[in-house]
């Protein structure tokens, strides 16, 4: 087990190893971009990457703070559903009902890979990999279908 402080180090490692190997990729529109806080513009709608003691994952989280708007920007991407697992390759989970660490109540759909640790530096390759294949696959979506949720951008 690490302590406090320990852990804090390796998790700021991490991250800034993953900025600095993203920082050379460019978005979709050859733009650069902040992978780690990725800015869709659209309020409470986030591309986040959470990487934890058991699991690396990537989701999109929608938080609006107005539980109508954010159950109608969650049936957008419903809409979406068909288009966005082409540009991802692969099924995601959708729920419509979560709950994000401080119990307020978002909806995601997300991927999780499993049985990794971001306090085994042999995993980081496959957890970078693994972020970096998924943030390009949704920021290549983001750019090609964001004006489909422009609607929700001063609600």
């Amino acid at each position: 087990m690490f302590s406090k402080e320990e852990a804090y180090r390796i998790k700021k490692d991490f991250w800034t190893s993953y900025g600095s190997y993203m920082k050379l990729q460019m978005n979709a529109e050859g733009l650069p971009i902040n992978w780690i806080n990725y800015k869709t513009d659209i309020k409470g709608i986030f591309f986040r990457t959470d990487v934890e003691r058991k699991f690396a994952e990537v989701s999109i989280e929608i938080s609006h703070p107005d539980s109508s708007i954010r159950l109608m920007i969650f049936e957008q991407f419903e809409e979406y559903e068909n288009v966005l697992k082409s540009y991802l390759g692969e099924e995601w989970i959708w729920t419509k009902e979560d709950y994000d660490e401080e119990g307020k109540n978002i909806s995601t759909i997300k991927i999780r890979l499993d049985n990794i640790s971001i306090f085994r530096e042999t995993d980081w390759p496959g957890i970078i990999s693994f972020l970096k294949s998924k943030m390009i696959n949704l920021d290549e979506f983001w750019c090609d279908h964001k004006d489909s949720f422009e609607i929700f951008k001063n609600l």
